[in-house]
């Protein structure tokens, strides 16, 4: 019975990591993107996060977005930079096309860095995609 359910795999949707200047801090802070590249709007987006290393872990924090525009991002979490060593999960969920969608996207330990980013033309900016 379980077989028969179908859960397909989101495209065009990435998250990102984005180095912005935080005025709190007054640094540059690593925050968290959820980019919606596709044609069509996403309902009851969520967005669950965790990280892990060899002999720790952070909390696991869930994000309710709620819907999404095509070709827009919203800002999920701060990402501290005590967790960039870790292994970093975000599972991304959402309703279109009258079907559930879910991935799971992963930052290997250090791999947000400056020597990463890439050009991210729906923010405008440069980050990192997450695999």
């Amino acid at each position: 019975m379980r077989k028969d359910i179908e859960i397909p795999k989101a495209e065009n949707v990435h998250i990102v990591a984005v180095k912005e200047w935080d005025k709190d801090f007054t640094e540059q802070q690593w925050y968290i993107y959820l980019v919606n590249n596709r044609e069509d709007v996403i309902e009851t987006v969520l967005v669950m996060s965790r990280g892990k290393s060899e002999d720790r872990k952070t909390s696991t924090l869930r994000h309710g977005l709620g819907n999404m525009k095509p070709k827009t991002s919203a800002k999920v979490e701060f990402i501290p930079t005590e967790v960039l060593g870790f292994t970093n999960e975000y599972l991304v969920t959402f309703f279109a096309e009258n079907k559930l969608f879910e991935r799971k996207f992963t930052f290997e330990p250090n791999s947000i860095s400056e020597e990463n980013v890439t050009p991210i033309p729906v923010l405008g900016s440069e980050g990192i995609l997450a695999k």
